[in-house]
């Protein structure tokens, strides 16, 4: 069998494995197929810098949450310039990282990264966890991303799923299959697993799923987890990016002004405002509006 395989046929790994499941040749040639594709077409981002610390690490990581690498690329090298370690981002202003933040979206992350960063400091003496519990224990990262952490910024041989690596399994090895859960990828992703060298292995499956979702209807789409977004416009999440680039645009606006100024319901407004500041992202000083 020759360690090459053509893309277009996807169901050729998916036959081989229902028949033979992953032997030692259908490994060699899946991770030909991956590496092949990443030392021709590897995507150069500023996080993939072997010189980077843990901190970067976790600091993209968080960024990736969500949105897409070429944003986060355009973002990274001025979070890390203004933020350059865990010393100098847990005690900035949050005017100030929400500031850099904007484009990225989702601005829990951002605050969720500051937290984290104090959490840091506090329990681990500065220094990024190195084992799935302590960073899962921290705001804003469940295990998948404990586990992303721990491959790309200490190169440990963890097995998670993400989108990407979704793709790549669920297109090669489920090709024919309408439902297909992480309980079935995991064995696969666990065997397929480069334990000498997880992180570039990691770095070359996301690629190749990025070239799969740009070839293909996303295959990912057949997973039992896949979960299609809402639109943007008109939703919560609109109205929430809408008062925070208003506050931080005009601080100490009041909430009429506000109301008036993004055109909104003055309810929803009202309703999305009590959640900011809930959530300790705004204050209120006599209906006045301030970053925290």
């Amino acid at each position: 069998m020759r360690h090459e395989i053509n893309i277009e046929d996807a169901g050729v790994l998916t036959g081989l494995v229902r028949d033979r499941g992953m032997d030692a040749e259908v490994l060699s040639a899946f991770k030909g197929l991956v590496y092949g594709y990443y030392e021709r077409h590897g995507r150069v981002l500023p996080w993939r810098n072997e010189a980077l610390t843990p901190y970067h690490v976790l600091v993209s990581e968080i960024m990736l949450q969500q949105t897409q690498a070429d944003r986060v690329a355009k973002k990274f090298g001025e979070f890390i310039k203004a933020f350059p370690d865990i010393c100098t981002l847990a005690p900035a202003p949050l005017e100030q990282l929400l500031g850099i933040w904007q484009g990225l979206g989702y601005n829990r992350r951002a605050l969720a990264l500051k937290n984290m960063a104090g959490i840091i400091i506090e329990r681990h003496s500065g220094i990024v966890p190195d084992n799935v519990d302590d960073l899962a224990a921290l705001p804003g990262i469940g295990r998948a991303t404990a586990s992303s952490i721990l491959a790309f910024a200490y190169n440990k041989p963890v097995v998670f799923i993400e989108t990407n690596i979704r793709t790549v399994f669920i297109h090669l090895f489920f090709s024919d299959s309408p439902n297909v859960s992480d309980k079935e990828i995991l064995p696969l992703a666990e065997c397929a697993l480069d334990r000498e060298n997880p992180r570039r292995w990691y770095n070359a499956l996301m690629d190749y799923g990025v070239m799969l979702k740009s070839r293909y209807v996303n295959p990912s789409r057949r997973s039992t987890h896949y979960k299609k977004q809402s639109a943007f416009n008109g939703s919560h999440r609109q109205t929430r990016g809408a008062i925070l680039r208003a506050v931080l645009g005009n601080s100490g606006i009041t909430v009429p002004a506000l109301t008036t100024l993004l055109g909104f319901d003055s309810h929803a407004v009202r309703s999305v405002l009590e959640e900011l500041v809930e959530e300790e992202f705004i204050r209120s000083n006599d209906d006045r509006l301030f970053i925290r």
